[in-house]
């Protein structure tokens, strides 16, 4: 293996831990945000930094700092090795899952291709589907370990649910595999990349439609979010499995489930909305027009950013704080948001005299950064939809939540199998597959 093979690798490595790490805080500035909205609170808009409220992101810096600053309290008669053990199994699993994931196509240095995913297996759905099912692990560790009666519950409820969503979501999940005909990501998503019938994109939503709602469906359940939040039912058994941890330790756990809601929706995108791809946009059309595309988007950057700060500074004069003064925030927002980066794109455009000529490899490499870009976008929507049904739907009761999944679901996802089996076999050279 050679260097630029070596840096790349861990470029690969590095970039799929960074997503899930700093989407992380964004989605609890999400959560605390959308749910404000939704349900007319005054939320987080209100705190503040001296002048800057920056939008309620305050506040999630400060539960940082409570939380590390609170007491970490272990029952006396817990088991306190699995007790700590517990939560560092669900962050890690969680994380973890992200790698088989592609987040874009390839990027192309002295003649060799690399693709940008950070574990390519042949058996990438095969991994992600036992490091989700091994992510129980840590709950029912923290349940036992916590020797409460409500924490147990709390773990029982979750193995329950893990069981039944997971055998729902496999059967969805091989509806979608019997129709692209492979169980490596890669190959699906550039199964996706072509046009169906020449007119719409070969989405996995719009093929396997019966199989998406299966499989969103489960994922919620994988995730305890509402409606299927049964381990931490407030109501019934305190805070479940989690009943027992403070500190750290707490906010671990949070940071699992979100972390696992990033996991989920970006394997949503992956199977079902084209991953990285770009609609009506090929990887080799991207690398052919890469250096006009980069212009565009610098001047576009250029203008329109130098002018959304400019318009928020002069909001600033016109709208004074208490004082009498130009208010600070606002300038501070106009800095940041709009003059910052228009002067920042306006500069680079200077630096190349006004227009851009790209290599190949480095046209390669600016594709690969609009797919991943297209891909992070599909990702943040499917991560706000897992809020947005959190603060709408009410919660299930348990027997409602096993009936839904063993009654309904599984007889659905095994009827799809064979339709599916079905349409692949008729349509099979009539589609472009």
């Amino acid at each position: 293996m050679n260097l630029t093979s070596s840096i790349v690798m861990a470029a690969e490595i590095l970039i799929s831990l960074l997503v899930v790490l700093q989407l992380l805080p964004l989605l609890i500035w999400m959560e605390r945000k959308v749910s404000s909205y939704i349900q007319n609170r005054r939320g987080p808009a209100y705190a503040h930094i001296g002048p800057v409220r920056a939008f309620g992101v305050v506040h999630t810096l400060t539960d940082v700092f409570k939380l590390i600053g609170k007491e970490d309290v272990v029952p006396r008669a817990a088991n306190r090795g699995f007790h700590a053990l517990a939560p560092c199994i669900s962050l890690f699993l969680a994380t973890l899952t992200f790698a088989v994931i592609p987040f874009a196509d390839y990027i192309e240095l002295d003649g060799v291709r690399y693709h940008m995913q950070a574990a390519e297996l042949n058996v990438g759905i095969l991994y992600l589907l036992a490091f989700a099912s091994l992510g129980v692990y840590g709950i029912i560790l923290a349940a036992w370990s916590s020797n409460n009666k409500y924490s147990m519950l709390g773990g029982l409820r979750s193995s329950a649910q893990m069981i039944s969503y997971e055998l729902a979501m496999g059967f969805a999940l091989i509806a979608v595999l019997i129709w692209f005909g492979s169980i490596r990501l890669g190959d699906i998503v550039q199964a996706q990349g072509i046009l169906l019938f020449n007119a719409i994109p070969h989405w996995g939503i719009f093929v396997q439609p019966v199989a998406f709602v299966i499989f969103i469906t489960s994922a919620f359940a994988e995730t305890n979010r509402n409606p299927f939040d049964l381990p931490e039912g407030e109501a019934e058994i305190v805070a479940g499995f989690h009943t027992e941890y403070s500190s750290l330790k707490f906010a671990m756990f949070f940071m699992a489930e979100y972390a696992h809601i990033i996991v989920a929706s970006a394997l949503t995108v992956t199977l079902f909305f084209g991953g990285y791809q770009i609609p009506f946009v090929n990887t080799a059309t991207l690398v052919t027009y890469a250096s006009p595309i980069l212009a565009t988007i610098l001047k576009l950057t250029a203008a329109g950013a130098t002018l959304f700060g400019l318009f928020l500074a002069a909001m600033a004069f016109r709208f004074p704080d208490d004082t009498g003064g130009p208010n600070r925030e606002t300038l501070f927002y106009a800095v940041v948001a709009g003059l910052a980066p228009g002067l920042t794109a306006a500069a680079v455009l200077g630096l190349l005299g006004g227009d851009v000529s790209l290599g190949h490899s480095a046209s390669t490499i600016v594709a690969a950064a609009l797919q991943f870009g297209c891909f992070i976008a599909k990702t943040l929507f499917f991560c706000f939809s897992f809020i947005w049904v959190r603060w709408t739907l009410p919660r299930f009761r348990y027997d409602q939540l096993m009936k839904l999944g063993w009654k309904y679901m599984i007889g659905i996802a095994i009827v799809w199998i064979l339709i599916t089996a079905g349409a692949a076999y008729l349509t099979e050279g009539k589609t472009g597959l």
